[in-house]
C-alpha cells in the first residue's frame, strides 16, 4: 500500500508544485480513505484498492493542480491549508 500512495503523491507533486511532499502524501491518504468510506457507508461493495487509486488518480488529474488553494470547510483539512506547508 506504501508503494500506491507514494506512487500517487509523485504524481500530484507532478500537477502541483506549490505543495509539500508531506502535504501531497496527506491529500492522496485523505482522498483514499474518503472515497472507501463514502462507499462503505453508501452499501457498496468494495472493489479493490485498484479501483480506489483509478479514482483517486482522476481526482489527482482534476484538482491536483488547484489543492493549494482548497479552503477548508472541513475541519479534517484545516492543516492542509496553512502556509507553513506551502512551498515559497
Amino acid at each position: 500500500m506504501n508503494e500506491t500512495y507514494e506512487r500517487l503523491t509523485n504524481y500530484l507533486l507532478e500537477k502541483n508544485e506549490n505543495i509539500s511532499s508531506a502535504q501531497a502524501r496527506t491529500w492522496v491518504e485523505h482522498l483514499w480513505e474518503d472515497f472507501e468510506t463514502t462507499r462503505a457507508r453508501a452499501g457498496r461493495k468494495y472493489q479493490g484498492k485498484e479501483m480506489t487509486e483509478q479514482i483517486v488518480m482522476k481526482w489527482l488529474d482534476q484538482y491536483g493542480a488547484y489543492l493549494h488553494k482548497y479552503e477548508a470547510t472541513n475541519q479534517k483539512f484545516n492543516h492542509l491549508t496553512e502556509d507553513d506547508h506551502l512551498k515559497h
